[in-house]
């Protein structure tokens, strides 16, 4: 299954988005395509708690759900601290602290290149950006609506 790097930058991206917005910690994106042969990026999140990394992995599959991205596979169990989820392109690793030392996967992946988590947030509010330029625009067209309006007025008057 070939993907393309932008779809594979913007998968990356929302499930980025989706653990700032339920407040993961020390999110890291690790760009390990030319180290792995089952995954360009890794992602790696710290929760609070278990139910934290349950809540994490829920929204993660809501968020790779609308995306229609293909879920190759989750693994967690109950009080581990830890969940994984492999959406072919992109595998996310969601820990609690504790598990997140032990495992150390930023040291076995010491390699990779990391992609700075900013560049991946950056443009998290540039849509409501552009819907507040579009209802600007509207309320601009209003008076323009208006004033043609009045000139119709006007001239049957005439």
């Amino acid at each position: 299954m070939k993907v393309s790097e932008a779809d594979s930058r913007n998968l990356v991206r929302l499930c980025c988005r989706a653990l700032d917005d339920k407040k993961a910690g020390n999110v890291r994106v690790l760009d390990v395509r030319d180290l792995s042969s089952i995954t360009n990026y890794l992602i790696i999140a710290t929760a609070t708690s278990d139910p934290h990394v349950r809540a994490l992995r829920v929204e993660l599959e809501k968020v790779l759900d609308s995306a229609k991205a293909h879920i190759v596979g989750v693994e967690t169990s109950r009080d581990s601290g830890w969940t994984v989820m492999d959406a072919f392109d992109v595998m996310i690793h969601v820990f609690a602290p504790e598990m997140r030392s032990h495992y150390g996967l930023e040291k076995l992946w010491k390699d990779a290149p990391e992609v700075p988590l900013s560049d991946m947030l950056a443009d998290k509010a540039r849509p409501a950006k552009k819907a507040r330029k579009a209802g600007k625009a509207k309320k601009v067209a209003k008076p323009a609506v208006k004033a043609a309006a009045k000139k119709k007025k006007i001239s049957r008057k005439g």
